[in-house]
């Protein structure tokens, strides 16, 4: 999908979000985004592999990723103009932009081949972008469908708080409202079965008492 066919509610929608946050955004969310460094850390990317993240937002997680995988070439996708003006300067900042490529983009419909060069991906992860994300369930169905033969699916987003306080779950889900973001309940049971129609293994795990959900999906080779 090229830029001009992205879809225009949503992509103005992020990029009034993100105007001004993208400047504060790492500095803030790293408090309730909880479970990306374990994501990095688990995604055990092969040498010279290539990495795909949608929904990049300002690069985060690329840099860290990119420093603890220094052999392999990453790309980022996100549609958000003015979130990947941050990515990109920060990419130039680390001296990665030899690594990395970023485009604007659908995560829901997008052709890596004509965004990246490169079709298929050994490692794909997304990074608490699925709340926020309409028609989220294409991304899962993408994102699978962009992967080499013995790849995998990498998802960190926010759980359903299953096992914290009333209260505590009614103030973060208003909190979050202000930012469009809604926790996916069906977000296991999407990726599971998703799992089982491709053939691929499934983890799933629940972190710090439900707030976050963190899963991998692992197709064959």
């Amino acid at each position: 999908m090229s830029t001009t066919e992205l879809p225009a509610s949503h992509a103005e929608l992020m990029d009034g979000v993100y105007r001004w946050q993208r400047h504060i955004y790492d500095l803030t969310r790293k408090y309730y985004l909880l479970g990306r460094d374990r994501l990095i850390a688990e995604i055990d990317v092969p040498q010279g592999g290539t990495v795909l993240e949608l929904g990049c937002g300002t690069g985060r997680n690329i840099v860290l990723a990119a420093r603890r995988y220094p052999n392999a070439r990453f790309f980022g996708l996100d549609i958000s103009a003015e979130m990947l003006e941050t990515a990109n300067a920060a990419m130039a900042r680390e001296g990665l932009t030899a690594r990395v490529t970023l485009a604007r983009g659908d995560a829901t419909d997008f052709d890596a081949k004509a965004l990246f060069g490169t079709a298929r991906f050994d490692r794909v992860f997304v990074s608490y972008s699925l709340s926020m994300i309409p028609g989220w369930e294409n991304t899962i169905s993408a994102a699978l469908a962009s992967l080499a033969p013995g790849g995998s699916l990498h998802v960190v987003d926010f759980g359903q708080q299953e096992g914290l306080p009333r209260w505590f779950r009614a103030l973060l889900r208003g909190w979050l409202r202000k930012f469009h973001v809604e926790p996916r309940a069906s977000l296991r049971d999407i990726l599971e079965s998703e799992s089982e129609r491709t053939g691929a293994t499934f983890r799933f795990r629940t972190l710090y008492r439900g707030y976050a959900w963190l899963a991998a999906i692992k197709i064959a080779i």
